[in-house]
């Protein structure tokens, strides 16, 4: 059982920044990629960052170049920092937990998200 916990979500204005936080139960890092996903109000869950057991980052092209996944094994925590943020990225970020199979089956676990507005 994978429990994730994301914080750093708020209000900013287009152009600033947030760090967003997502504390894992345990030593999960090793096993499982760790994403990041967001939904828009009236919008599909959207994929925006992925950081992999072996160190390996991947990006949505809408995010690429502005936001950075990052982790900490020490503290069992991944980090999405985002920059130039534009009122676009408003939505609430989620972050999951994912380990492939050679089978092609996911286990998936989910935090349970935090709001990012971005506006004037």
């Amino acid at each position: 059982q994978v429990q994730l916990v994301e914080s750093g979500g708020g209000l900013v204005q287009p152009g600033g920044s947030l760090r967003l936080s997502c504390a894992a139960s345990g030593s999960i890092f090793s096993v499982n990629a760790m994403n990041w996903y967001r939904q828009a109000p009236g919008k599909q869950r959207e994929f925006v960052a992925q950081i992999t057991p072996g160190g390996n980052t991947n990006y949505a092209d809408s995010v690429k170049g502005r936001f950075t996944i990052s982790r900490d094994n020490a503290k069992n925590t991944v980090y999405l920092q985002m920059n130039s943020l534009k009122p676009e990225d408003t939505a609430v970020y989620y972050c999951n937990a994912a380990r492939y199979y050679v089978s092609g089956h996911v286990d998936d676990y989910w935090g349970q998200g935090t709001q990012v507005t971005v506006s004037s």
